[in-house]
């Protein structure tokens, strides 16, 4: 028995706060799980009241004389801690609290204190602050949202109680059939890892669907997703900068960048919806067909435009459309009229019949070269949209394949009640050529997730008691911000490639320096009070002399202390000047949610015009590291473009890899790594300037 199994399958639920008022939402709770045919038992709880909804109301729960596995809890906040408290002394196993006026409104501390007392009882905590729970296997709306969803096998979980109940209308309209609809709330106790790891094992549930918009726990998030044996769609809600604000009051969780969240889904392998229309219909797809195993879609259809609507769709949604092989052509040809084109998409006319679409769908869906199908339909006078309906499914049927198929009808009410059927009979069925082709490919994405082979993160042998001691020599001084080359020494230590340099207390030191990393050679300001060294004249460039290093040495001394005059001088940095190579970037930023990140794109001012960066969360293989490298819209300067020779991408790669252990092995100490920029060669790369933060 899973330990979460009480709440998702509880045989007894009590209503702490039934209320015999019709508008009340403890009323609605009661009455709600009377009529969705609940056929476990039902406590509503109301110490003045003898009767609730035709029921036996008790007026506390350690008067119920029976086990209670959830206790959905209605009373107003303050009064939550004492409800909790009889609660555990009862045996109950898990509370779903409905209530509001916690984290949401600045009251962690009430949250807190209910939390406390479900871990002295071993009890879960599904909000505050949510509506309930949908549960169609078991027939039970707990909750006061009006009715249970249209049946089926996804599970949604939204951080959004009045969206939860605005999507539990639209399941029917849509046909987008449901197990369980949960609303997470707060998540002071149970999150979206918890429910994820969960709902993977449910025997209910083909997919898992998510409306999120923060975590609490994005380490545990990230494990669970990528362990899910079950696709996950999710759609993450402010990403803008007032969305993020505005998600954050919300729901007492910090929404998070964009980049953030989109590495953790890459990583965690979750198809990320653009909008809530997507997240349906991806959801859909998800729920009722297999992953789509390779890149060959194929569109059957009867009319022109919606095929160049679906090409356009294919293209835009990461499946462009390709020439179908000449013998594939052959077998298309033997379903329409001359004047047909056997060509992807294929046309099969506006004179196609229900015989046409079957044969065309049962021959191509088995050609081997096809990996999806997605069929088109134009309503006509002469055809009936039932009997195109039922030939796709019998063709689809009888093929006896394991690849998907969705289909697009264009047209009135025959055409909606047909595709309905369709739904009802295990194949998406979408309203425009768009949603078609992307609801199929989200099946692509959650087929090139079920191929690629996850890589785990082996360490690297490095020098860490060398970059501790430098990285608690700086904190002893009372320094957030380590030198460059405090910042190189510590790369260093992780085999990350570092110019030969040293720095220099006078002229005298530096030419001998120089002398001995090789001319021409960089010098720069060391001081923990000058950050931008360009900005205060602290740089100077391709020196070739001992002459040259004299006069640079002093003009950089004198420059730091003309910009601020009270900065601590170290010292003048002198290092080899390496070559010019393609100029890129290694970052890293702590998030509050998911720890530390590795950032990666072109640098210089590639990097500040274009922001052509990718993330991820450490620590992370040379595969993901190199998975970033090809998703960046640079990626083939790095290839080699116009004639420029490849760059030494595995280097790269591995140097990706080296600074994601670094920031995890000091994920309690360092804030921010900027390594920029980073030379990339034919062979190898040079962390040219580096930059540690400190928390």
């Amino acid at each position: 028995m899973h330990p979460l199994d009480p709440i998702f399958k509880p045989k007894s639920i009590a209503i702490v706060g039934a209320s015999r008022d019709p508008k009340a939402i403890g009323h609605q709770c009661v009455k709600n799980l009377i009529e969705s045919k609940y056929e476990g038992k039902i406590y509503p709880i109301n110490p003045k009241a003898d009767e609730v909804a035709g029921l036996k109301c008790y007026h506390s729960i350690l008067e119920v004389p029976d086990e209670v596995d959830i206790a959905l809890i209605v009373v107003p906040a303050k009064y939550v801690p004492a409800v909790a408290e009889d609660c555990g002394k009862k045996g109950v196993k898990g509370l779903v609290i409905i209530a509001s006026g916690f984290s949401e409104v600045g009251r962690k501390d009430l949250e807190d204190q209910v939390l406390e007392i479900a871990r002295k009882y071993g009890m879960r905590i599904l909000g505050p602050n949510v509506v309930g729970i949908m549960n169609n296997p078991l027939k039970a709306n707990a909750s006061f949202g009006p009715y249970l969803p249209y049946p089926g096998k996804a599970a949604l979980i939204s951080q959004s109680g009045a969206l939860l109940i605005a999507m539990d209308a639209r399941t029917w309209s849509d046909k987008v059939g449901i197990s369980h609809m949960i609303s997470i709330g707060n998540m002071a106790d149970l999150n979206f890892g918890d429910l994820i790891e969960y709902f993977n094992e449910d025997e209910d549930t083909n997919v898992i669907s998510l409306y999120m918009e923060g975590v609490k726990d994005g380490r545990k998030f990230l494990n669970n997703a990528r362990k899910s044996r079950k696709p996950i769609v999710a759609l993450k809600a402010g990403v803008s900068q007032r969305g993020a604000a505005a998600a954050a009051s919300h729901t007492g969780s910090l929404a998070g960048s964009t980049k953030i969240y989109d590495a953790a889904f890459k990583q965690g392998h979750v198809i990320r919806a653009e909008n809530l229309d997507a997240l349906f219909d991806e959801t859909m797809a998800l729920a009722l067909q297999p992953p789509m195993r390779g890149d060959n879609l194929l569109i059957i259809t009867n009319g022109g435009g919606v095929g160049v609507l679906a090409t356009d769709a294919a293209e835009k949604y990461g499946i462009p459309i390709k020439d179908a092989p000449d013998d594939l052509k052959l077998l298309m040809m033997k379903h329409m009229p001359e004047f047909g084109s056997p060509k992807n998409p294929v046309d099969l006319t506006g004179m196609a019949d229900d015989g046409q679409y079957y044969g065309s769908i049962k021959d191509g869906i088995k050609h081997d070269w096809v990996d999806g199908v997605v069929v088109l339909y134009c309503e006509t006078s002469f055809t009936d949209p039932q009997k195109i309906a039922e030939s796709i499914y019998n063709a689809y049927k009888e093929s006896g394949v394991n690849k998907p198929i969705v289909v697009n009808f264009t047209g009135g009410e025959r055409s909606v009640k047909a595709g309905e059927w369709l739904i009802q009979n295990g194949i998406p069925y979408y309203k425009s050529p768009d949603a078609a082709v992307r609801a199929i490919s989200s099946l692509r994405t959650y087929g090139r997730y079920r191929e690629k082979e996850h890589t785990e993160f082996k360490p690297y042998e490095v020098n860490y008691e060398r970059a501790k001691a430098i990285i608690n020599r700086t904190l002893g001084c009372g320094r957030k911000i380590l030198t460059e080359p405090e910042a190189k020494e510590v790369f260093a230590a992780y085999g990350l490639p570092v110019p030969k340099g040293k720095m220099a207390k006078n002229e005298e030191e530096a030419v001998k320096i120089a002398r001995a990393v090789e001319y021409p050679v960089v010098m720069k300001i060391v001081s923990p009070q000058i950050i931008h060294k360009s900005d205060a004249g602290g740089v100077k460039v391709n020196l070739k002399s001992d002459d040259e290093v004299r006069e640079a040495f002093k003009d950089i001394v004198e420059n730091a202390k003309h910009y601020d005059p009270h900065a601590e001088i170290f010292g003048v940095y002198v290092q080899h000047m390496e070559p010019w190579g393609t100029e890129t970037i290694i970052g890293s930023t702590y998030d509050k949610q998911f720890g530390p990140t590795v950032m990666f794109g072109l640098g210089g001012i590639f990097v500040e015009i274009l922001k052509d960066v990718t993330f991820r969360i450490a620590p992370f293989s040379e595969d993901e590291a190199m998975d970033m490298i090809k998703e960046i819209r640079g990626y083939k300067i790095l290839k080699g473009a116009r004639g420029e020779k490849p760059r030494d991408i595995k280097a790269i790669a591995e140097a990706i890899s080296r600074l994601s252990q670094l920031v995890w092995d000091f994920r309690d100490q360092i804030k921010e790594v900027d390594a920029n920029p980073v030379m990339a060669y034919e062979h190898g790369l040079k962390i040219v300037d580096a930059r540690i933060i400190l928390k």
